[in-house]
């Protein structure tokens, strides 16, 4: 992008914006998470599964609206290749034989020619949703964990920091916007293995933006040893910018086009990812970054 080809903005001596952005958007974060929390698929609160046949292409949000009522809350409710994907949290007083009947009385009543039929059926135990909630912990303090020692053996230790520091900002706001939006927007923000997934996918996008920064900071200290830290920093940052806008857009118009058509089961996953792109290009500018400079400040101060 011709825009971006001779780019001289001063990022790192205006960081500051930045924090303000940062902080605003990490505060409403994380007070949503602590107030409203978020909505736990059945993969990890248990619950059961059904996989709905009928004669009629049923609208997701219809049906969803329809059994909030007899099943006392809004169940999950996804497109299936041709059928329908219902997911509902364990019925204290109904077994699944009951809850299966309900759901298919209460659609054959409020679709007229539905003749639904229960294609496939599982469940999700207590124990078994616990025990992946815990496996969905580790794998994403497994991976940030890994990340750290990685970029501490390519470059140094405050390198690492920075890197941590911008993927826990990522992950932080991408579940704050999960908490914030759930039951707002017409699609289902339900946190459930696949969007796991899309948190382990943002983690690896973010981080390969901020290493090819980095990578040119540390080309850049060899080369302009004149310069102060700050300077490096951002004349590295304005060298990668063309690199780094043109891959996030491209990016952004391929999870864009994944969730305005994959489907409503893709919905929440792509949405991680619209967000996550965003997140990311922004955090490798105005959180690694800053973050390593403010630390080199710190350590010369030390010194």
């Amino acid at each position: 992008m011709r825009l971006f080809e001779n780019a001289d903005y001063s990022l790192i001596p205006n960081r500051k914006v930045g924090y303000i952005i940062s902080g605003t958007l990490l505060t409403l974060s994380v007070l949503s998470l602590v107030f409203k929390g978020l909505s736990l698929g059945i993969d990890f609160r248990g619950g059961m599964e059904f996989v709905v046949g009928s004669d009629q292409n049923l609208d997701v949000v219809e049906v969803r609206s329809a059994l909030a009522g007899p099943l006392g809350e809004e169940p999950e409710v996804k497109t299936f290749e041709e059928d329908l994907l219902i997911r509902t949290p364990a019925q204290e007083d109904l077994n699944t034989n009951e809850v299966q009947n309900l759901i298919l009385s209460t659609i054959d009543s409020e679709f007229e020619g539905a003749n639904s039929e229960i294609v496939k059926t599982s469940i999700v135990g207590p124990r078994f949703a616990e025990d992946l909630k815990r496996g969905a912990y580790y794998a994403v303090l497994g991976a940030l964990l890994v990340i750290f020692l990685y970029i501490l053996i390519r470059f140094e230790w405050k390198y690492s920091v920075g890197a941590v520091a911008a993927l826990v900002h990522d992950v932080t706001i991408t579940l704050g916007l999960f908490s914030i939006l759930a039951g707002i927007v017409p699609f289902s923000l339900q946190i459930d293995q696949g969007i796991i997934a899309a948190f382990l996918t943002i983690v690896g996008y973010s981080l390969n933006d901020t290493v090819v920064v980095f990578d040119r900071v540390r080309e850049y200290v060899n080369l302009f040893k004149t310069e102060t830290f700050p300077v490096i920093v951002n004349k590295s940052i304005n060298a990668t910018l063309s690199r780094t806008v043109v891959t996030s857009v491209t990016t952004f118009i391929v999870v864009t086009i994944l969730f305005l058509f994959g489907g409503e089961v893709l919905r929440g996953f792509s949405f991680a990812l619209i967000v996550g792109v965003v997140i990311g290009t922004y955090s490798s500018v105005f959180v690694a970054s800053p973050t390593i400079v403010e630390l080199d400040r710190r350590l010369g101060q030390a010194a």
